[in-house]
């Protein structure tokens, strides 16, 4: 696949088939994130590939943060109700991808090590999608980051970055429109 043509194709998935993904296919995508730029060639991230029930609790720590966010039960909206279904459940995908990278008490060498490690998963995002798999970029869970380590076994010096659910799409949305699609808001040329 053309790599414009992957960009402008890969989308967020919310809805999962439950196919088992096979590990030569995770690591093909795992090896795309890691040939990621990244500040002073650090290579600043990590991968922790999660199923099972692990997977699951990952899922329901993020349903219970929509929860606390929304009406009770009984009083939510349809469209809310699907997206706590989706948080829940994760979309039914068997496996989540967690990026992490070293935090640091500079805020630049923070800011540089977030942004080489969000590099390297927006190429595991590209790369899925290459192979026919969805994603999702979440950092909705993150709001519970500490428990999420906890579970994960992360340590201390190691912040997570995002989330996405992997998995063979049951259902693809339709591309949303570009704000700006001729980029005349958000482009500035500078002599």
């Amino acid at each position: 696949m053309d790599l414009m043509t992957a960009i402008r194709g890969r989308r967020s998935c919310r809805k999962y088939k439950p196919d088992r993904v096979p590990r030569e296919k995770i690591e093909k995508i795992l090896q795309a994130a890691n040939w990621a730029p990244s500040g002073r060639n650090w290579q600043q991230w990590e991968f922790l590939v999660v199923t099972g029930e692990k997977r699951d609790r990952i899922g329901k720590i993020y349903g219970e943060i929509v929860a606390a966010r929304w009406p009770d039960a009984g009083t939510r909206t349809a469209e809310q109700e699907s997206f706590l279904h989706w948080a829940e459940t994760l979309g039914g995908a068997p496996v989540v991808i967690v990026a992490l990278t070293k935090t640091d008490a500079d805020p630049n060498t923070r800011k540089m090590n977030l942004e080489s490690a969000a590099a390297a998963f927006q190429n595991l995002l590209l790369a899925a999608y290459a192979e026919g798999l969805g994603t999702c970029w979440m950092t909705g869970p993150l709001r519970r980051e500490e428990e999420l380590k906890e579970l994960l076994g992360v340590a201390g010096d190691m912040e997570i970055v995002a989330i996405t659910p992997l998995g063979y799409p049951a259902q693809w949305p339709s591309p949303p429109p570009r704000l700006d699609p001729d980029l005349s808001r958000k482009v500035r040329w500078i002599e």
